[in-house]
């Protein structure tokens, strides 16, 4: 199950997911407090935190760990949609809806999208 992230976590993922590189606690604690004091701890509590939720990996680098993330932003944006659409009664209405609230030049970047992932559906088939 997908989780909406807390403010703090997704302050640490946005980090993460834009350096696109495993970061140790310290560089995201430093970055973050351009915006606010935090503590050590708490950060390395929040990064842990997103470890066990399956967010980040981690592997130790020297006496420290550096953390990474497990899917890019758009993966789990879409593990997070997925769940909250097949939270609908009925997905296709769901989606409607959805479409009603998105400006139509998203609307036909997502038309292109689905017919070029049709279209792959298609040539791959037997």
């Amino acid at each position: 199950m997908v989780r909406p992230l807390g403010t703090l976590e997704q302050l640490v993922m946005d980090r993460i997911w834009s350096w696109a590189r495993p970061v140790a606690v310290r560089e995201v604690l430093e970055d973050l407090q351009r915006e606010r004091t935090l503590a050590y701890t708490t950060v390395m509590t929040v990064m842990d935190n997103l470890r066990r939720k399956g967010m980040l990996t981690r592997e130790k680098d020297g006496r420290a760990y550096l953390y990474g993330a497990a899917q890019t932003r758009e993966q789990h944006t879409a593990a997070f949609m997925g769940e909250v659409l097949a939270g609908g009664a009925d997905t296709a209405v769901t989606l409607l809806h959805f479409l009603e609230h998105i400006p139509p030049e998203e609307v036909a970047s997502l038309r292109l999208a689905l017919d070029d992932h049709l279209q792959g559906r298609k040539s791959t088939a037997p």
